[in-house]
């Protein structure tokens, strides 16, 4: 059968309609599909690419849902969109997109485009790990409509695998954040724009402009006296390297700015003009390449073994034999165990796929936790003792990938998939999702200065921190650790770790520029006062306690801080410190109903009465969250969401959800029931959950209770919007409002609880798997 007569002038004149009608559904569609991995400004481009070139051509071929099929125009442009974005390419094919090849509209030049925050965002962060197929699948049945069997067939017609649709089915997103996308004033098409650094682009010209003339001059010089040698170095960025050329931010710029992040902090500290040290620090960071680390597994529960250690054991607790601790749970054999025969290798680590195996004397084993190399010579004053490994003043320790806590004398990565690694000479700590590549511009400087013995430089790059320390006497190991503070704001770019004790027991800090007061207490202590905290002129705290991750839970310092009056006026926040390089922001949102209720509204400070009871009850569980992945901890939020009459004269007991939010996006989240009486019980955890944040507010959850008489019930909460619980499978019971009491058998069976929402939808408890959606 002939194909030119199926899209004739007035075929395409429909389609190029239909494109530009559904324009945003069909960006929607592409910058879902395309990989994460381009970077949002390439993703948008390539979205809009990809829909412009959907449009057919007069005379050619048209797929399985051109005009004539069953779907239509709209089928078919959306066929072609989607071959667009699944044609595989390779690193070179993503490369030259990523560069603007072919060249083809849109054209954008200096501007760099990202979609708001929220909405589209949100999806993409969600979907990050799943294959492009799925998530077109996703886009095209759950968040555009279209029926299951319709969105099969365009995916095959674009050459998508048959699973797609069946593994799209299985992904969880809450209906509130798809409803966010289907608003018909939600404009997947609408971005946020920036211009790129106009001094980097004026300096490029200039420097474009000297490499032509240099360049004639070899091609003349070539012409003339041949080949020159090929150089053995790596030319690197004009003026990434040079400290002159590092940005400086004026002292009182955060007062004049409604920005106010990290871009706002000066330069501050007594080593700013000091060139060598910065020249170091930049150097250390252009050099460092460290590989990222698979993640280790998990530890076993059970008694400590000869050279094996107990998960939560510090450098400050007990070791088992042949085992050195750093930081908190770091486990590295020693140097010197389990020798077999064959010559030292100073200096050198051997890569091995078990802790437990053989390793030569002289070389130290990376194992499943950390890369401890050994070294020969120049040991640390006082002698080794089995437990313990003599470090000198070359001996690189970075923090162990595990479960990070406060490590002795240097920062931890803070994330259970981190990456510790040496690498041209420096201890280098990061997690996944922060690169370590050397700044492809000048960084902005906020610290050079010395504290307690050490030479610290802060750098600002983007979206992340780098901290570079040395030894002030020019003795012992440099490090380089790198933090996520991508959207930071007031709160969460308030203060970085400087320095911490060679314990690990105290911190230095250096508070943002808009801070004007700042003070500590105990989170274990509801009813002391905030203690006030001496600072330094360039903002540096005198030395605080930090929590300890070994022993009894007897204490939990943490900092209050009061913005400045000319940002807001009596605001005051906590911040407590989890061993990473950002402290983690605390908030509390209160119950909706009883005394002391509010609207609905985003979390409010840690710091009145209420807020303070609740993170006295929850503090001690804060270490579980050091092991948070994917960049660290940003936020800890207590949310009350339900308080309800316990049976046979249990009293009243509230139900809260704690959400840990991390840099990246995704949360874990940890649901309890606080009795009047008795200590309060875990109701149910879910990691990579939306639920409990701005885009999860719809809760169920429910436990089995027993009652000071010895009976046992089963106990259902919702949160505000829930208007009644139906509870199926082992106990049947329902109950109008938004708590549920039945009694339950003695013996745990399955059970089933269902929440009827005030706008008709239902939720599903959350239980750590499918639950808890909307």
């Amino acid at each position: 059968m002939s194909t030119s007569p199926r899209f004739r002038s007035t075929a395409v004149e429909q389609a190029e309609a239909v494109l530009v009608e559904q324009y945003p559904r069909l960006v929607r569609l592409a910058y879902l599909t395309l990989p994460d991995s381009l970077g949002r400004h390439g993703r948008v481009l390539l979205a809009h690419r990809a829909v412009q070139r959907a449009l057919p051509r007069r005379g050619g071929a048209a797929g399985p849902g051109g005009p004539e099929g069953s779907g239509g125009a709209l089928a078919e442009v959306r066929v072609r969109v989607l071959r667009g974005c699944l044609a595989p390419a390779g690193r070179t094919g993503a490369a030259l997109a990523r560069a603007g090849w072919p060249p083809v509209p849109p054209f954008v030049w200096g501007l760099r485009l990202w979609p708001p925050a929220g909405g589209i965002e949100e999806v993409a962060r969600m979907l990050a790990g799943e294959p492009a197929p799925v998530r077109a699948a996703f886009v095209l049945h759950r968040v555009d409509g279209l029926p299951e069997e319709t969105a099969a067939r365009l995916l095959g017609a674009a050459g998508a695998p048959a699973d797609a649709m069946a593994r799209a089915l299985a992904l969880g997103v809450g209906e509130t954040l798809l409803r966010e996308l289907r608003r018909p004033e939600f404009d997947a098409s609408v971005v946020s724009t920036r211009p790129t650094d106009l001094l980097r682009r004026r300096r490029r010209v200039r420097a474009g402009w000297a490499a032509a003339a240099a360049l004639a001059v070899v091609a003349g010089a070539l012409a003339v006296v041949g080949p020159a040698r090929p150089h053995a170095s790596r030319p690197v960025a004009v003026g990434v390297l040079d400290p002159a050329r590092l940005e400086r931010v004026p002292a009182q710029a955060w007062a004049d700015t409604a920005r106010i992040d990290f871009t706002a902090w000066p330069a501050r500290g007594g080593r700013t003009s000091d060139r060598a040290l910065l020249g170091r620090a930049l150097g250390a960071w252009s050099s460092a390449s460290p590989p990222h680390a698979p993640a280790p597994p998990q530890p076993t529960p059970g008694p400590p073994a000869v050279g094996r250690a107990t998960p939560g054991s510090n450098a400050s607790g007990p070791h088992a034999a042949g085992w050195t601790a750093l930081g908190s749970a770091a486990l590295v054999p020693h140097a010197a165990d389990r020798a077999t025969p064959g010559p030292a290798t100073p200096g050198r680590a051997a890569l091995v796929s078990d802790a437990s195996g053989p390793h030569a004397v002289g070389r130290a084993g990376l194992g499943s936790a950390a890369l401890v190399p050994a070294v020969v010579g120049r040991d640390a004053p006082g002698a080794a003792d089995p437990g313990r490994a003599a470090l000198g003043s070359a001996a690189l320790i970075p923090a162990a990938v595990g479960r990070a806590g406060s490590g002795a004398g240097s920062l931890g990565s803070g994330g259970r998939r981190g990456v510790a690694a040496v690498g041209g000479g420096v201890v280098v700590r990061a997690a996944p999702g922060v690169d370590t590549d050397p700044p492809r511009r000048a960084p902005q400087l906020l610290y050079a200065g010395d504290s307690d013995g050490r030479a610290v430089v802060l750098l600002l790059d983007g979206d992340r921190v780098v901290r570079y320390a040395e030894a002030v006497t020019g003795r012992g190991a440099r490090e380089l650790d790198f933090a996520r503070t991508d959207e930071a704001g007031v709160t969460t770019a308030a203060a970085l770790t400087l320095v911490r004790s060679p314990d690990g027991g105290r911190a230095r800090y250096l508070l943002a520029p808009w801070i004007a007061a700042a003070g500590t207490r105990d989170l274990l202590r509801a009813g002391e006062d905030t203690k006030p905290l001496a600072l330094a002129a360039d903002g540096v705290t005198a030395p605080v306690e930090v929590p300890r991750s070994a022993g009894a839970c007897a204490a939990w310092p943490a900092l209050e801080v009061t913005s400045s009056a000319r940002i807001v006026e009596k605001h005051s926040f906590v911040l407590a410190d989890l061993g990473t390089l950002t402290p983690v922001h605390l908030t509390y949102t209160p119950l909706p109903d009883g005394p002391g209720a509010a609207a609905a509204r985003q979390p409010r400070e840690a710091t009145g009465a209420a807020a303070r009871a609740a993170w006295a009850a929850t503090a001690c569980r804060l270490p579980e969250m050091r092991g948070m992945r994917d960049g660290g901890v940003r936020a800890v939020n207590i949310w009350e969401f339900a308080s309800s009459e316990l049976p046979d004269g249990g009293g009243r007991a509230v139900w809260s959800c704690t959400r840990t939010s991390s840099w990246a996006g995704p949360g874990d989240v940890l649901v309890r029931l606080s009795p009047a009486a008795g200590p309060p019980q875990d109701v149910a955890r879910a990691p990579d959950t939306a639920a409990c944040g701005r885009f999860g507010q719809h809760l169920l959850a429910g436990t089995r209770w027993r009652s000071p008489a010895g009976r046992w019930y089963l106990l259902a909460a919702g949160s505000r919007e829930v208007t009644g619980i139906t509870a199926s499978g082992a106990v049947r019971a329902e109950a109008r409002g938004r708590t549920l009491a039945a009694p339950a058998g003695p013996e745990a069976a399955a059970v089933e609880l269902t929440g009827r929402l005030a706008g008709g939808g239902r939720v599903t408890a959350l239980d750590g798997g499918g639950g808890g959606r909307d």
